[in-house]
């Protein structure tokens, strides 16, 4: 069955006072209102949360938000897949209406985050990270450095390609009302910026955020009943990779974006050529051409020349990352596949306002850790 995004909505993102579920409540009850969906229509509910536990010693917050909301007695579920919990929580509510479960699913994702230190928080995010890696105080952001600078003395690019992606993404991010930093910076301001993982520095990395999207859905056929202007789900897949990095044969190489990207191509019946506008997952300028060569948008090794010659800025002819990415826009860890896809659905639907483009396919690629498990959607716009 197809399956259709009828509303979409997001919290600004940056440092919020609220608790998670007030955050969760904020996106889900805009969502619903937009929609003009009265809460006990919803039949199923799911919540993309990575460490409610673990940021705020809060479990269940997917019963939470059913009872804030009012969705009684809908099914709910909280899906976590790390950092890529938004996007799985896509693939999970697509799900519950391709099989026929539910006429309509609400999804939201969301994490508060900035409330505990900086140590702590990249000390909860590393735990996703393989148990002997984690014991040897192995990071994220140490394997973004590894793995930058083994791709630009691979493929001899300029450090000053990494610093491009920040720079185009902040500029994107300027005409973001909901972005965690709406401010552009120049090359030289990234370039010397204090070093965090050589030979990336801070401007190549994205912030600690808290915030929520959400989108509701329904089959495709039933769309109509309930707006003009929505988008269908075409091709979604989900992929995983080792869990240990170190054991990849090829570090520059991102498998599960490989795999994911190669199936949602396939079920969606297009070509990469056939992608208007995408949102990647730049937790760290690195991962952007990580994925757009692993998606096939770049040939392995010239990702860089294409952010370099403007291709993939938003007048370009591959915008990526419109919205800002998680560089500007922020990165609230369960927030973040879901939020890429309320970008796409703007942008479909021409509601992007000073950040439109024309478009008729989208695509977002969520990453979970460093590779370790990825959820691709295409989607395409129906007004």
């Amino acid at each position: 069955m197809a399956v259709a995004i009828i509303a979409a909505s997001m919290t600004t993102f940056g440092q919020r006072d609220d608790c998670l579920t007030d955050l969760l409540a904020e996106a889900g009850e805009a969502c619903l209102e937009n929609a003009a969906v009265d809460p006990d229509a919803v039949e199923h509910c799911y919540v993309s949360n990575m460490a409610s536990g673990e940021f705020e010693g809060q479990s269940g917050v997917m019963n939470a938000l059913a009872a804030e909301l009012g969705l009684v007695p809908a099914y709910t579920a909280r899906i976590d897949q790390t950092s890529a919990s938004g996007g799985a929580g896509i693939y999970a509510a697509w799900q519950s209406l391709a099989a026929g479960a539910s006429e309509l699913t609400l999804l939201v994702g969301g994490e508060k985050m900035t409330h505990v230190s900086t140590a702590e928080s990249t000390d909860i995010i590393a735990s996703l990270t393989h148990p002997v890696e984690y014991k040897h105080g192995v990071t994220l952001p140490s394997f973004a450095g590894l793995t930058a600078r083994a791709y630009l003395e691979r493929y001899d690019a300029p450090r000053e390609s990494l610093a491009e992606v920040a720079v185009k993404n902040h500029a994107n991010g300027v005409h973001n009302p909901h972005a965690q930093f709406q401010n552009a910076v120049d090359r030289e301001t990234v370039l010397e910026s204090p070093m965090v993982a050589d030979p990336l520095r801070l401007y190549d990395f994205c912030p600690i955020t808290d915030g929520s999207a959400a989108l509701l859905l329904c089959p495709a056929e039933k769309a109509a009943d309930y707006t003009d202007e929505y988008v269908t789900i075409e091709g979604i897949a989900g992929a995983t990779d080792t869990h240990a990095v170190h054991q990849r044969a090829e570090p520059t190489v991102m498998n599960g974006v490989v795999e994911s990207g190669t199936q949602a191509f396939e079920m969606a019946g297009i070509e990469p050529a056939g992608i208007d506008i995408a949102e990647l997952h730049d937790m760290f300028t690195i991962l952007e051409f990580l994925q757009m060569e692993g998606l096939g948008f770049a040939e392995p090794g010239r990702a860089w020349e294409q952010v370099m010659n403007g291709r993939t800025r938003r007048g370009g002819a591959l915008p990526i990352n419109t919205s800002g990415g998680l560089k500007s826009k922020g990165h609230p860890l369960g927030a973040t596949g879901v939020a890429q896809a309320v970008e796409l659905y703007e942008q479909l639907t021409g509601r992007a306002g000073d950040r439109q483009v024309e478009a008729d396919t989208g695509l977002a690629c969520n990453v979970g850790g460093f590779g370790n498990c990825v959820t691709t959607t295409v989607l395409e716009g129906a007004r």
